[in-house]
């Protein structure tokens, strides 16, 4: 009998980080880092899991949004699903009724991204590679294929893009022999959250340089002078030579940005991370002029490629950062990853939430291993924060990601957590 999609489960998922004030920045101050969470069954037993992440409260929004696109993906062929992610993704975002909330935004746009990555653990479990190598090993033919060129073709042919996977063909076996072994490099936010005293953010900011990390961030934007304190404070902790970002968050105007970098620039930060609203492409481009020699790098609520494609036009930011669930999926994803090979732009992911790690460094090993074939200027975000609760955590040693041996795209939750902390009524917010 032919497999199909049979069942499409949500759950709406949430940490009570605000209590120590785990995440919290400039413009969230007290999150509670949640998922809308979802899996996708088969009529055979197989299943697919993904999630979406948001700050607490509007999480059963987010979950809501998945459920309502249930009725585009259950009763479906498996194998038609799987054999064409491509046309799949493009289904999701594509229906005319739905994309009219967006379009290629938002809630509803998330929502299909969580449904296509779902699809693609469901074929990475299958065909018991992790998503890293399964994308690796397809051909570039079937890697361009994955992606809608509709609104990019300006910016990045096909051919361009099938000119930049060939070219680094040759090399992909032994880069990914490379990554097994030497993992890839990562940066901590862990010390840097806003709402962490002077002693906690000293002494995380060493244990972080001890733990072997190459780069600390910051959380800034709340007040100068704290600022100023703060960041004398890492930098006495860590150093002169070692790197420290700053991320506003987007809790800056464009003049604010730049006068507000004026007055740290004595402390050297490495970038500014979102330091106005992510879709003022122009704003961003007149901030990175000002504040150089200081990095821009912005891309973790850039909500569809077509956004990056202008940030990367414009010339507007140093560094691209994607996020593995903010936009429609892991095809979009690859679309940007492109889009920042053509430019020359290195990309350095965000995961500064519940699962983030877990599934956005697959998109950066893809990257290395058959997109750009380098690490060069290139990290992966680490957060030291509820990776208990998955049952193939990421692992970081010595300042650099392991790649994961285990199929999947690393979304799955453990069921006893799922049932702990289901709002409202799980037991850790029932206590």
């Amino acid at each position: 009998m032919t497999s199909s999609i049979v069942g499409l489960e949500t759950h709406d998922v949430r940490f009570p980080t605000s209590k120590f004030l785990d995440g919290s920045d400039a413009m969230n101050p007290f999150p509670d880092y949640s998922a809308a969470y979802v899996v996708l069954r088969t009529s055979d037993g197989d299943e697919g899991h993904a999630l979406v992440f948001t700050v607490g409260r509007g999480n059963d929004v987010q979950v809501a949004a998945i459920e309502a696109l249930a009725s585009l993906v259950v009763g479906l062929p498996t194998d038609e699903v799987l054999t064409d992610l491509g046309g799949f993704a493009r289904r999701m975002s594509g229906d005319s009724q739905f994309r009219w909330l967006g379009p290629d935004k938002g809630v509803i746009a998330m929502a299909a991204g969580a449904i296509v990555n779902a699809a693609w653990d469901l074929r990475a479990r299958r065909e018991h590679k992790p998503l890293w190598q399964l994308l690796a090993d397809l051909s570039p033919e079937e890697i361009v294929g994955l992606v809608d060129f509709r609104y990019l073709s300006d910016a990045l042919t096909p051919a361009e893009a099938l000119d930049l996977l060939r070219a680094a063909e040759a090399g992909r076996g032994d880069r990914a022999a490379s990554l097994r072994t030497d993992g890839y490099p990562a940066y901590t936010t862990t010390p840097g959250w806003l709402g962490y005293d002077d002693e906690k953010l000293a002494r995380l900011s060493k244990e972080a340089v001890a733990d072997g990390f190459g780069m600390i961030k910051l959380k800034v934007g709340g007040d100068r002078d704290d600022d100023l304190r703060r960041l004398r404070v890492a930098r006495d902790a860590v150093g002169p030579d070692t790197p420290i970002a700053v991320d506003a968050n987007q809790v800056w105007g464009v003049d604010e940005a730049i006068e507000w970098m004026g007055v740290l620039a004595p402390y050297r930060p490495y970038w500014i991370e979102e330091p106005t609203s992510p879709d003022d492409i122009l704003g961003h481009a007149r901030i990175r002029a000002a504040v150089s020699p200081v990095k821009v790098a912005t891309g973790e609520h850039g909500a569809n490629p077509v956004l990056f494609k202008q940030l990367l036009q414009a010339g507007a930011i140093d560094v691209v950062q994607i996020d593995a669930t903010r936009v429609a999926g892991i095809n979009d994803n690859i679309a940007i990853l492109l889009l920042a090979a053509k430019f020359g732009v290195p990309v350095c992911p965000h995961a500064g939430g519940v699962g983030l790690c877990e599934m956005v460094q697959h998109l950066a090993m893809f990257d290395y291993v058959a997109v750009t074939g380098t690490q060069d200027d290139r990290m992966i975000e680490y957060v030291d924060h509820l990776h208990q609760h998955f049952v193939d955590p990421v692992e970081v040693r010595g300042g650099r990601y392991r790649a994961p041996a285990s199929p999947g795209i690393g979304a799955r939750i453990h069921d006893a957590s799922l049932t702990e902390f289901t709002y409202p009524n799980g037991p850790a917010w029932a206590r």
